[in-house]
């Protein structure tokens, strides 16, 4: 009763809603299902070749390969600082995605990453993110990058994301 009293005293809020619940989906579960498709979506995720290896409900693995084309310095071997935050940055969007039940993209609107000490040469980074907390409109997440265990990590960072409205069809209209 009170929603209707909302939509009628608040046009704009009222535009486009139904008294139908949506349907809600395991996210987590679907990703999980399309794991190997997931990298080839993004761009960068691609040209990085990180895969992610596990999702559950607000929580997503993955493994950076270390390869010679990601190296930021060419003395030391070391992956370049910006590939663990693309990596880092994707885990935590897919975390944001597999939390929700329904559908949504996401957006960064802030990523901070602390940098702890350089990746290992020829070694694999491996990464985890957690969406801790959603808003209606915002979610936010922390992860980790790191070699073997996170007692000793490479990088650390902390996220806020907009949860976009739903596109279909890709015209001006969203419809």
């Amino acid at each position: 009763m009170l929603s209707g009293v909302l939509r009628a005293s608040n046009p704009k809020r009222g535009r486009g809603m139904t008294d139908k619940p949506k349907k809600q989906y395991d996210i987590a579960a679907i990703m999980n299902e399309n794991i190997n498709v997931m990298r080839d979506v993004v761009p960068w995720a691609n040209e990085t070749r990180f895969r992610v290896t596990k999702v559950e409900k607000g929580h997503v693995w993955g493994i950076q390969p270390w390869a010679e084309h990601l190296v930021g310095d060419p003395e030391t071997g070391v992956i370049h600082g910006g590939v663990i935050t693309t990596f880092l940055d994707n885990l935590s969007g897919m975390a944001c995605t597999s939390a929700m039940t329904q559908l949504r993209f996401v957006a960064t609107i802030d990523l901070r990453i602390d940098y702890m000490r350089p990746a290992t040469k020829s070694l694999d980074i491996i990464g985890e993110a957690e969406c801790y907390h959603l808003t209606r409109t915002v979610c936010f997440t922390r992860a980790w990058a790191y070699h073997e265990t996170r007692d000793r990590l490479i990088a650390s960072s902390q996220g806020t994301f907009a949860i976009n409205k739903p596109r279909f069809g890709g015209g001006k209209s969203g419809k």
